[in-house]
């Protein structure tokens, strides 16, 4: 598989630095590292998008999360690897990112039980990152950008929390 154009964010300038610079913006908030690793890797799953998933299954390992965790974000509903904070954020990404597959796309349930485990601004950041993500994702697989070795050099070594 090879990309049908140079990824658009290397292309139109000022793109990349803009995604980039709303995904720092989102990470002031204190929404744990770790959950944003988490809703991001699970926004790329359900959207197929390899780069996505490759990157963020790699950030959640160098900030030294267990191979459990990672491998069942899938299924994070019939795992007990998650804590209820982690799975309202993901039932949030979910409802977030299939906007289209329910008449009430994000319903009061979803966001209610994500608003006893964040507060205003936590949930402003949690739905820029899944926004944020959702664009990355839609970028990539429109474009068939594909994964690989150059991975590697984007995943941060600082240790969960502590990555900026």
């Amino acid at each position: 598989m090879e990309p049908r154009i140079d990824h658009p964010t290397q292309t139109v300038p000022r793109a990349m630095q803009a995604l980039l610079a709303l995904d720092k913006a989102t990470q002031r908030a204190g929404v744990p590292v770790t959950t944003q690793e988490l809703l991001k890797l699970r926004a790329g799953q359900i959207n197929g998008c390899s780069g996505c998933v490759d990157i963020h299954s790699r950030e959640l390992k160098a900030a030294g999360e267990p191979d459990e965790r990672v491998f069942t974000v899938a299924a994070w509903r019939e795992t007990t690897y998650f804590t209820d904070a982690e799975r309202a954020a993901l039932a949030l990404t979910e409802a977030v990112t299939r906007l289209a597959d329910r008449p009430d796309p994000v319903p009061d349930e979803i966001w209610d039980e994500a608003a006893r485990h964040y507060d205003e601004d936590q949930l402003a950041a949690l739905v820029l990152s899944i926004a944020a993500i959702n664009a990355w994702n839609r970028i990539n697989v429109a474009t068939r950008q594909v994964t690989g070795p150059w991975v590697e050099q984007l995943v941060s070594r600082e240790p969960a929390g502590k990555a900026a």
